[in-house]
């Protein structure tokens, strides 16, 4: 029992573990196991390589459908394309109330590029990284085992931080841009609480600056703690699923078929938390 209890856990340990980089201490380079008393300073591999490639997949695909463009009868691919920019313009336009040509492509950026990210959760979890292991024994005399591969990088807390980073860089930008630098100050210094008395307002300042602040920061960290808690909680079932063996395809299919949703749902919601927050920074109504 022992040992069942053992395997399972070694299996789950397996797939949740990132394939790693670093610095090795004489100068040269280390992976994966080497790394684990690196410090903060790790690139994890399989989420750059895997987020980079669906990114200019994404780019390739929109850029075909561009520049095969026309105004006759529209492919399918072009049609696809045109309800997918479609349906992103219509809700910018609903929700974004500033001016800006940045918005709408980022928006467009951010569904796509997160769906596509997502969509990597229904691929079997034992697939790509055993053919991973496998190459890594063939070419490379690595035991199998050693060679690690999430391919979904958004359940990984660095991917879904560094996108969130970008929106509060983002959102931070557009404040300063749009009320200035003593605009942004004051948002964070004279709001909830304010008052007609200067003495008032003053002892107010620190209150209001530690809310403001609070609830500034707690947006980025809502956008990527959401998005990697319900992909991460996802990948962990269809890791549990895989677990049984070559009799995982069926319910593999059915918690795909749910799990579709979550796909979209989260790639959705990242997009429009982005929006409505950028929405807000570049609101002057203060």
């Amino acid at each position: 029992m022992a040992a069942e209890e053992l395997t399972l856990q070694s299996h789950i340990q397996h797939h949740l573990t990132n394939a790693k980089m670093c610095a090795a201490p004489d100068g040269g380079v280390a992976f994966n196991k080497a790394c684990s008393e690196a410090g903060f300073w790790v690139l994890h591999i399989d989420t750059l390589a895997w987020s980079i490639g669906l990114g200019i997949l994404f780019l390739m695909i929109f850029r075909s459908a561009a520049k095969k463009a026309n105004t006759g009868v529209p492919g399918k691919l072009q049609c696809f394309i045109e309800m997918i920019v479609e349906f992103v313009g219509d809700n910018v336009r609903d929700t974004y109330h500033g001016k800006s040509k940045l918005i709408a492509p980022l928006a467009l950026t951010i569904f796509v590029w997160v769906f596509l990210m997502n969509l990597m959760d229904l691929i079997p979890v034992d697939f790509l990284p055993a053919f991973a292991g496998w190459v890594g024994a063939t070419f490379f005399g690595m035991n199998s085992h050693d060679v690690y591969m999430k391919i979904v990088p958004t359940t990984d807390i660095n991917m879904t931080a560094a996108l969130a980073v970008g929106v509060f860089l983002l959102m931070i930008g557009y404040s300063i841009r749009i009320k200035g630098v003593m605009g942004f100050i004051k948002e964070l210094t004279l709001h909830p609480f304010s008052s007609n008395n200067m003495v008032v307002q003053i002892l107010l300042i620190p209150f209001n600056f530690l809310l403001e602040v609070i609830a500034l920061i707690a947006k980025p960290f809502s956008l990527a703690l959401r998005l990697f808690g319900n992909l991460y909680a996802g990948e962990l079932i269809f890791i549990l699923i895989g677990a049984i063996g070559l009799m995982q395809l069926p319910l593999h299919f059915i918690w795909a078929v749910f799990h579709i949703l979550v796909i979209v749902l989260q790639a959705f919601v990242f997009m429009m938390l982005t929006i409505v927050y950028l929405s807000m920074a570049s609101s002057d109504n203060h």
